[in-house]
């Protein structure tokens, strides 16, 4: 389909908190680097940041530990939007970290406030918009009230406005919300994925809190990127609105619910415009049940 004068407002758009988005967003990590590992073109990262805004985007997820060799994703935001239009709002997460080398750590309740401080330095902010918990994956069973208690303090004090979490379970959600409101669960989902997420889902719905996929068109590609296969159904439906599988996968996951908001991120501006363009994408009911039963997308 074609995206030249799309806006990413024809998606809808959803609260979190008292701060309005877009339903589609741009998520940073693909900024900092090429798929092949050399480093991005610094010009044409800012450029993309900046044409996003230009298309209605104004949901950016990055992290302070989203940088390669060269690269930082923060910084990139910076340079490209700084001042920041008053609409924008910048998502980050904390708990996962990397030292200079690019190995990871991840941090004690209490080394929490220093990684906000990170972000704020970098974003060039006096307070974070919403700061995503990243519960480890080896952690999938534990308890995060300890570390989400000391992101509430960070929030009574003024240095984030409003918090969400990563990478978690229903249990989680509630854990969490017993000591502070959250405005989002941000988790792998996509065409394909189990019935436990799609309930995970459809339960955040129905507590106002945003769901927010990550790899929607990845699939089981993750961190890599999509695949290059596409199932059967995917292809049908994209043939059937002149789309691409990417722009049908944002498609269906944006129908899930008015509360899915999606933050595809990509450097190539002809990406950037085609995802945006996904947003204004109308899948009919059987279309909808037709992906949902296909397969290609592995979650957590």
């Amino acid at each position: 389909m074609t995206s030249t004068t799309i806006d990413a407002a024809a998606a809808g758009s959803w609260k979190l908190g008292d701060l309005t988005v877009n339903r589609i967003g741009f998520g940073a990590m693909r900024l900092t680097g090429n798929a092949d590992g050399s480093p991005s073109d610094r010009d044409r990262a800012i450029a993309v940041l900046r044409r996003a805004v230009e298309l209605g985007v104004n949901h950016i997820d990055t992290a302070a530990f989203y940088f390669s060799s060269t690269r930082s994703a923060n910084e990139l935001i910076n340079r490209a939007l700084a001042p920041y239009p008053d609409d924008l709002v910048i998502t980050t997460k904390v708990w996962p970290g990397r030292d200079t080398s690019g190995e990871w750590w991840w941090a004690r309740p209490e080394q929490l406030r220093g990684q906000v401080e990170e972000n704020l330095r970098q974003l060039g902010r006096d307070h974070l918009d919403v700061v995503n918990l990243r519960m480890p994956r080896s952690m999938a069973d534990a308890s995060l009230a300890e570390h989400f208690g000391a992101l509430a303090e960070l929030r009574d004090a003024g240095l984030v406005r409003h918090l969400g979490i990563s990478h978690v379970r229903p249990q989680h959600l509630a854990e969490a919300q017993v000591i502070a409101p959250v405005v989002c669960v941000q988790n792998p989902f996509g065409v394909g994925a189990s019935p436990e997420h799609n309930a995970f889902l459809d339960a955040c719905g129905e507590q106002g809190v945003a769901f927010v996929p990550f790899f929607a068109i990845a699939g089981a590609g993750r961190e890599a990127g999509a695949s290059g296969t596409e199932s059967d159904e995917v292809l049908a439906v994209a043939r059937a609105h002149g789309a691409s599988p990417a722009q049908i996968r944002l498609a269906w996951t944006l129908r899930r619910g008015p509360h899915v908001l999606a933050i595809p991120g990509t450097g190539d501006p002809d990406h950037l415009a085609d995802n945006v363009a996904a947003g204004a994408l109308r899948l009919s009911d059987d279309e909808t049940a037709l992906l949902a039963s296909a397969g290609g997308s592995s979650q957590q």
